[in-house]
C-alpha cells in the first residue's frame, strides 16, 4: 500500500495566542471605519456547510475566531494574513485551515471565498455557532437580509 503525501502547502495552522490578538487589535480599529456590506450564500448539503462572499477590490475583513477544521477555496488576488505570516492569492487556491485560528484577508481585486466544513447542523445558525464563538458579529446575522440560503435537507 502507498502512503498518501499531502503536495498542496497552502495551508493555515492553528494560531498563536499573541497573533490571534493581533487581528482582535486590528479588527477593533476597523470597526471604527465604514463597513462594507456583502451578501452570504450559506448551504447546508450533504452533511456539509459552505458559506460564500465577494470581497470587492480594495476590502479588508477579519474573520471570526474559527473552531473547526475548514477548507477554504479562494478565486480572486489578495492577501492572508495568519499566524504572524502572509500568504498570496493570486487566482484559484484550496487552502486547508485547522480550528483555532482568525485571520484577515485584504482583496487586492474582486475575490470570491467559500469556506466548507462537515457538520450535523439543520439550520444556518446552528451552522454558524459551530464553527464561531463569534456567530453574533457576523454579516449574515448582522444583515440577515442579504442572506441566501440553501438547505436541502441531504
Amino acid at each position: 500500500m502507498q502512503d498518501i503525501a499531502i503536495t498542496n502547502t497552502d495551508s493555515i495552522a492553528k494560531m498563536s495566542q499573541s497573533a490571534i490578538e493581533k487581528v482582535c487589535m486590528f479588527e477593533q480599529l476597523m470597526l471604527t471605519l465604514p463597513q462594507v456590506v456583502m451578501p452570504v450564500t450559506h448551504t447546508l448539503h450533504g452533511g456539509v456547510y459552505s458559506r460564500t462572499l465577494t470581497i470587492p477590490a480594495g476590502v479588508v475583513i477579519t474573520g471570526g475566531f474559527i473552531q473547526v477544521p475548514t477548507t477554504l477555496i479562494i478565486n480572486g488576488r489578495g492577501t492572508i494574513y495568519a499566524n504572524d505570516e502572509t500568504m498570496e492569492v493570486d487566482g484559484y487556491k484550496v487552502i486547508v485551515a485547522s480550528a483555532g485560528r482568525k485571520q484577515i484577508y485584504s482583496a487586492h481585486e474582486d475575490t470570491t471565498g467559500t469556506m466548507f466544513f462537515a457538520t450535523n447542523a439543520k439550520t444556518v445558525e446552528e451552522a454558524e455557532n459551530e464553527f464561531t464563538m463569534d456567530a453574533h458579529m457576523l454579516l449574515s446575522r448582522t444583515h440577515e437580509h442579504l442572506n441566501t440560503e440553501i438547505i436541502t435537507g441531504e
